[in-house]
């Protein structure tokens, strides 16, 4: 069935089509216009007015997880400072819980930010560090999401060998994990795994076919950003300390820096600088980071809204990498953009334009959204 939708006030649409009107058919974008010309279709949706924008993109997330931090979460707020160990904990209580339970979390969250905007998610396996709970973390994460990543190289399991983990990692655990995922991660940092570690894991994965992805430069400067650029990686995410060589690198490479301000909010650390990333070239995307220990909120609204409040980031810039930024992180060119033969998946504000997302802060502005050509909201 195709869905005429008019009446649009302002239309962002990340791409060259433009217009007041645009048409649905089936789970992609027809055709994007003006409304006087627009073709006939089976249905018709006046939005009257409001904002229009692709759905957001949302390209890194850990949501295969149980358990509850929020003690460390109220512990941090009084003054302790964010470690890397925290995943420990969130470990333990994902290899406990029911392949049910596990399912349910995903789930739960995949509709929470759906609700929100959220038409296209991202999310890592590494609450499991074995390879049965890496493998069924993957497999849950596929049932519910739209691309997964292996994330293994999370955190070095307590009591293990950094050196012997690292071989589990690129060799048995990589081996039943990739059939079920597209992506593979390291947590390139100190407490985690170091420079060579993490070249180590993203070789291995790179020979298997998969795409790579590196969290770096998340708690200080470090060679996350520089492994990311030699490796090629699609995104390197956090960003929150970078040196100016760093940010050249960026500036001159495919990677994309994946900035994640309510991280960096909730562990009271400094925002990535996405003004001097921006204005030397780089490519940004913005995404929730939604995990129970270091930025539990699925509002992809929220991250552009400090983007543009508190990281000198425009309003159509925090928009454009939280949607068109976001799917190039993930390499895909079908999202995060409003085009014939994009996939249908719109976001439609309550109100006129997409300024009313920093201007009107904490404000639910979602007013409708389809996802694949169906609406949901």
């Amino acid at each position: 069935m195709s869905v005429l939708i008019t009446g649009i006030g302002e239309l962002t649409t990340n791409s060259e089509s433009t217009g007041d009107a645009l048409i649905i058919d089936g789970s992609k974008i027809a055709w994007v216009g003006q409304s006087g010309s627009a073709p006939a279709a089976d249905e018709r949706v006046d939005v009257e007015g409001r904002a229009v924008l692709p759905g957001w993109v949302d390209s890194h997330t850990h949501l295969v997880f149980a358990g509850d931090r929020t003690a460390e979460f109220g512990a941090r707020m009084a003054g302790k400072p964010y470690t890397a160990g925290g995943i420990a904990v969130t470990v333990g209580a994902t290899r406990s819980a029911t392949d049910a339970e596990l399912s349910e979390v995903v789930r739960k969250h995949v509709a929470e930010a759906l609700k929100q905007g959220t038409t296209f998610v991202e999310t890592k396996t590494g609450y499991g560090l074995n390879v049965p709970d890496e493998v069924r973390s993957a497999r849950i994460a596929a049932e519910h999401v739209d691309e997964v990543t292996f994330l293994g190289a999370h955190l070095v399991p307590p009591g293990a060998d950094a050196d012997e983990y690292v071989e589990l990692v690129r060799g048995e655990m990589l081996d039943a994990v990739a059939p079920l995922v597209r992506w593979a991660d390291v947590f390139c940092e100190k407490g985690a795994f170091d420079y060579d570690q993490s070249k180590a894991v993203l070789t291995a994965a790179k020979e298997k076919g998969l795409g790579l992805r590196v969290h770096g430069n998340q708690l200080g400067e470090g060679p996350g950003v520089r492994l990311a650029v030699e490796l090629g990686a699609a995104s390197v995410d956090h960003c929150t300390y970078l040196s100016a060589q760093d940010i050249d690198a960026l500036a001159s490479s495919d990677t994309v820096a994946t900035l994640l301000p309510a991280c960096d909010l909730s562990t009271r650390q400094s925002l990535p600088p996405a003004r001097a990333l921006l204005d030397a070239g780089a490519t940004v995307a913005l995404a929730s980071n939604c995990n129970p220990g270091s930025s539990y909120t699925s509002s992809m609204a929220f991250c552009v809204t400090t983007a543009v409040l508190q990281m000198r980031m425009s309003v159509e810039e925090a928009v454009w990498a939280a949607t068109a930024g976001g799917a190039q992180a993930l390499r895909r060119n079908d999202v995060g953009v409003i085009r014939p033969g994009a996939r249908a998946d719109l976001h439609v504000l309550d109100a006129p334009s997409i300024t009313h997302l920093a201007y009107r802060p904490g404000v639910p502005l979602t007013h409708a959204v389809w996802r694949r050509g169906v609406r949901e909201v």
